[in-house]
């Protein structure tokens, strides 16, 4: 096994019992990128002097005093729209072209403070919305990775990175994630903060994590979690304990509701034939779960708020240079400009409506699956997919999590999306462990 397709569980341990130093793990990345990164393009700032200088700074002080903490040598790909002192921001926008900040992010910090090696920024689509970056997917580079995490989820697929982060709004965590066939995890909304990241839409913005494997992604994610009053949606909480959950068993057999969602018709044929044959090979460990009849209403109410807080936080590009903008996100800022303040509020009071029925639902069930997206990637780079079965789980807040469990009719990959109960991530995770080891047993 070659370094870069260690785990970060893997490479954390290996690295702190001195078996491998963080700079051979940070010179193999860098290797592998030179080999792949020219067909898939993942980055858009990458300075390996700068990454290896972190790394052998990080190795004398482990050599000194053991690790710094748990990601101790760990390189990981930042999004870029994450503030970054050492490195560009650019939001994925030439009206933000050579922006550098002078402080990094609250997530940044952490990284930092878990011992992580910030390795580079990662492409993202237009200021993060739908206009698609350069990156391809690493399964088939005349396919979309998704967005609007594009180059975060190609990254770690094709094991340039171990780790990465990105943000979600609609599906730019899930969607990417599941086309590029690595696991992405949505946690509940508030739990890390988005100090310092750029704001879309504070009442759905999530940060989100990727990696190759459902353990790295609770290692990452614990690290993660943080009180901030910068962000005025996280809350002072003692850290869900992900990494201990995830190893233990559930204490009963997990209830897997199988939710259609009023947007099962946008589904591939080929994705409702293979959940169909999901839901038969779990057998009794799974029952059909019809949603009421509010959440017919949920793509609007998502819609309504995400682009009048569009309207409203991207309106200093728009009025500066809207020439220099995709037709696609002034579209958006257009029609979000449109929605009066009587919409607005249903919306948002909606949220809480959905969620009082997720609850009731969370009563009878352990956990919830639906696709991850309509299909597999679809070909050509003009697009990032449809985000349409990420936006119940977004709206909501709830933690979600797609598992490379399937393989579309073109042999890409199709992810398992799994959805728990609000502030219940551990949960949510110990269960998709169990989903992972029920399917593939």
């Amino acid at each position: 096994m070659t370094l870069t397709e260690l785990s970060a569980t893997q490479a954390a341990s290996k690295i702190r019992d001195g078996e491998i130093s963080s700079e051979e793990l940070i010179k193999a990345c860098l290797e592998r990128i030179d080999e792949v990164d020219g067909d898939i393009e993942a980055w858009t700032h990458l300075d390996p002097d700068y990454a290896l200088e972190q790394a052998r700074i990080l190795d004398t002080q482990r050599a000194k005093a053991g690790p710094v903490g748990p990601l101790h040598g760990i390189p990981v790909g930042i999004k870029d729209i994450f503030d970054t002192a050492d490195l560009p921001t650019e939001n994925g926008t030439v009206l933000d072209s050579g922006r550098q900040p002078v402080v990094d992010c609250k997530v940044v910090s952490l990284l930092k403070e878990a011992g992580a090696v910030i390795m580079g920024k990662t492409v993202t689509t237009e200021m993060a919305v739908f206009g698609p970056g350069k990156t391809k997917n690493p399964h088939n580079t005349g396919h979309t990775p998704g967005g609007s995490s594009s180059g975060s989820a190609a990254a770690v697929a094709s094991h340039m990175v171990p780790l990465a982060i990105g943000t979600q709004t609609n599906g730019s965590v899930i969607r990417p994630a599941s086309f590029c066939g690595i696991v992405g995890f949505k946690p509940t909304h508030g739990l890390i903060p988005r100090t310092g990241v750029l704001s879309l839409s504070p009442p759905l913005d999530t940060i989100g994590t990727f990696a190759r494997s459902i353990e790295d992604i609770a290692l990452l994610t614990e690290a993660l979690v943080a009180y901030d009053p910068g962000d005025r949606d996280t809350r002072a909480r003692a850290c869900p304990a992900l990494q201990e959950t995830l190893t233990t068993e559930p204490p009963m057999r997990p209830m897997v509701g199988f939710a259609k969602t009023p947007v099962w018709d946008q589904a591939d044929p080929e994705t409702q034939a293979a959940f169909e044959e999901l839901v038969e090979l779990l057998g009794d460990d799974c029952r059909d779960l019809p949603l009421s009849e509010p959440f017919n209403h949920l793509v609007k109410m998502h819609r309504d708020i995400m682009n009048a807080d569009l309207a409203k936080n991207l309106a200093p590009y728009y009025e500066r240079g809207k020439d220099k903008m995709t037709t696609t996100i002034c579209g958006m800022i257009e029609d979000g400009q449109k929605v009066s303040a009587v919409d607005y509020n249903t919306a948002v009071d909606g949220q809480d409506l959905l969620n009082s029925g997720l609850n009731a639902c969370f009563d009878h069930y352990d956990i919830i699956i639906t696709p991850a997206t309509t299909g597999e990637a679809p070909a050509g780079l003009g697009a990032t997919g449809n985000p349409i079965f990420n936006t119940l789980a977004t709206y909501c807040g709830v933690p979600s999590i797609t598992l490379p469990l399937m393989e579309g009719p073109n042999g890409l990959p199709l992810g398992v999306q799994v959805i728990g109960p609000r502030g219940d991530d551990a949960r949510l995770l110990r269960n998709a462990n169990w989903l992972i080891q029920r399917v593939t047993e």
